[in-house]
C-alpha cells in the first residue's frame, strides 16, 4: 500500500448532498492521480438519511466510521419531512453530535470574492481582493451552555452563554497560527462592552498575543465588525470569534463570494477533520443535476490541505475552480444565462487540474 494513502468517510446526507459529494469525490480522485497519492472511501448515512436507515440522525456505525477515518467529507443535512421531529431526532442534531464527538472546536470558513460571479449588493471594485478566513469557536458558547430550556408554563425560555479560558485559548491559538501563515493580521470579535463571556474572551486573546509576535491583533465589537466586513472587506485576514457570532458573521460575509454555493468549511481540533460546504441541503433542487458543487469541491481541497497534508493538490484544486469561474463557467445559482449542471461543473474543474 502506498505510503500516501488516506481513508475518507463520506457522509452524503440529504437533499443535494449526495450530488455535490459525488462531484467532490471525482475531483479528489483526479487530484490523487495527478499528485501520486491514493484514496479509499466509504459512504454512510447521516441526518435524514440516518433517520431513515437506522432511526438516528447519527447512527452508531456512521460515527464509528467517521472516528476511524483520516477525514470526513459531509454533504448537507436536513429535509422538510423531518421538521416535526423532536430536537434529538432532527437531522441537524446529528451534525452537532458529530462535531462534538470528533472534538472539532475550530470552524474555518474562507471568504473570497470572485469578480463577476453571482449577484451581490456590493460593486466588484469595492469587494475586489477580499480574501479572509473566519475562525469560529464551534463546541462552546450559547449553543451548548447549560442550563437551557423552557419554564414549565412555556411562557419563557432560557439559554446559557458560557466560555472557559481553556476553550478560548485553544481556538485562539488556531486563529493566531493561521494568521501567521497568511498575512499576519487577526481581528478578534466579541461584545466585551456588555457580556462577561466576551470580557474573558478579550482578556484571554490579548494575553496570548505575545506568543505570536508576527501577528497584529485588533479587537472589534460584533456589531461594528458586521459593518466593517462590508465597508472594508479587503482589510481583513483572519477573524476569530465565538460560536454564535461566527455563525452570523460567516453568513453575512458569504455575500462577498456571490453565492453560498461557493463556500467551503473545515471543522478541526480533534484527530479527524470534518469538511463540508456551507450551503444547506436544498431539497427542492435534489436529483435535478443543478446544484453548485464548488463549495463541496473547495471543502475537499481543505481536506487535502489540513488532514492529508497535501498542499500542492489542494492549491491545484483551488486554482482549477478559479480558472473555471474566470472562463465564465457557472451553475444556476450564479446568475448564469447558460448554466452548467453539477456533474458538468465538476468535469470542468477536473479538466483544469
Amino acid at each position: 500500500m502506498p505510503e500516501r494513502h488516506y481513508r475518507l468517510c463520506l457522509l452524503p446526507g440529504d437533499g443535494i448532498g449526495p450530488e455535490v459529494i459525488s462531484a467532490a469525490v471525482e475531483v479528489l480522485h483526479a487530484a490523487a492521480r495527478r499528485f501520486g497519492f491514493t484514496l479509499a472511501s466509504g459512504s454512510y448515512p447521516m441526518g435524514g438519511a440516518g433517520l431513515i436507515a437506522a432511526g438516528d440522525p447519527l447512527p452508531a456505525a456512521t460515527l464509528a466510521a467517521a472516528q476511524a477515518a483520516d477525514a470526513v467529507l459531509l454533504g448537507a443535512v436536513g429535509a422538510p419531512e423531518f421538521d416535526r421531529e423532536p430536537p434529538a431526532r432532527k437531522p441537524e442534531s446529528g451534525l452537532l453530535r458529530l462535531r462534538s464527538a470528533l472534538g472539532a472546536f475550530a470552524n474555518l470558513r474562507p471568504i473570497r470574492h470572485y469578480p463577476g460571479v453571482g449577484s451581490i449588493p456590493l460593486k466588484d471594485e469595492w469587494a475586489a481582493g477580499a480574501d479572509f478566513l473566519i475562525v469560529r469557536e464551534l463546541t462552546g458558547g450559547i449553543y451548548f451552555g447549560q442550563p437551557r430550556g423552557f419554564e414549565a408554563s412555556r411562557q419563557a425560555a432560557f439559554n446559557t452563554m458560557r466560555y472557559s479560558v481553556g476553550e478560548i485559548e485553544r481556538v485562539a491559538r488556531v486563529a493566531f497560527a493561521l494568521a501567521a501563515e497568511r498575512r499576519g493580521k487577526l481581528a478578534s470579535v466579541d461584545k466585551a462592552n456588555v457580556l462577561e463571556t466576551s470580557q474573558l474572551w478579550r482578556e484571554t486573546v490579548t494575553r496570548l498575543a505575545p506568543d505570536f509576535a508576527g501577528v497584529s491583533l485588533e479587537h472589534l465589537y460584533i456589531d461594528n465588525a458586521a459593518m466593517q466586513i462590508l465597508l472594508r472587506p479587503r482589510d481583513f485576514d483572519v477573524i476569530l470569534t465565538a460560536n454564535l457570532f461566527g455563525d452570523i458573521l460567516s453568513d453575512e460575509a458569504a455575500v462577498l463570494a456571490g453565492s453560498l454555493g461557493l463556500l467551503p468549511s473545515a471543522s478541526l481540533g480533534g484527530p479527524v477533520g470534518l469538511y463540508e460546504p456551507v450551503h444547506g441541503s436544498a431539497p427542492a433542487l435534489a436529483g435535478q443535476d443543478v446544484a453548485n458543487p464548488l463549495g463541496a469541491i473547495l471543502s475537499a481541497a481543505m481536506l487535502l490541505r489540513h488532514s492529508c497534508r497535501e498542499p500542492q493538490a489542494a492549491a491545484a484544486i483551488e486554482a482549477a475552480v478559479l480558472r473555471a469561474l474566470e472562463d465564465g463557467l457557472r451553475t444556476r445559482d450564479l446568475d448564469a444565462a447558460r448554466p452548467l449542471g453539477c456533474r458538468a461543473m465538476a468535469a470542468a474543474v477536473i479538466a483544469r487540474l
